[in-house]
C-alpha cells in the first residue's frame, strides 16, 4: 500500500515518491545530526588532503567517516525492515523481499 505525497503514515516524514519514511521526528533528527557530523568529517578530510597531511592520518579519518555512514545505513535499514518491509509483507506484497535483497546487496 502506498501513501500519496503529503500524507503522513504513523507520524512519518514525507518522501519524494508515493511512499513515506515511517520514522518519528526524534529518529529523523538523530540521523540528520549524524549526517551533519559526517559532512563535517568529509570537509575535514578534504582540508587534510589540501594541506598535504600524512596519508595514514587521512586514511584513518576516511575509515571513521565510512564507519559513521555505515551506522546511519544500519539505523535506516532497521527502521525500513520494521516498518515498510513489514507493512508491505502484511499487505501481501512479496516484491518487497526482492527490493530488500537488492538494497542489502548495495550496502555490502
Amino acid at each position: 500500500m502506498t501513501y500519496p505525497l503529503g500524507v503522513y503514515y504513523n507520524g512519518s516524514i514525507p518522501c519524494t515518491h508515493e511512499r513515506t519514511i515511517p520514522m518519528n521526528q526524534n529518529k529523523a533528527q538523530n540521523l540528520t545530526t549524524r549526517l551533519n557530523r559526517i559532512e563535517g568529517q568529509v570537509k575535514g578530510i578534504k582540508a587534510m588532503i589540501e594541506r598535504g597531511d600524512y596519508c595514514e592520518d587521512v586514511l584513518t579519518q576516511i575509515a571513521a567517516a565510512q564507519s559513521a555512514m555505515s551506522a546511519v545505513a544500519k539505523i535506516l535499514l532497521e527502521s525500513h525492515m520494521r516498518t515498510c518491509v513489514s507493512r508491505r509483507l502484511k499487505d501481501g506484497d512479496d516484491t518487497v523481499v526482492d527490493e530488500l535483497i537488492k538494497t542489502v546487496g548495495r550496502l555490502l
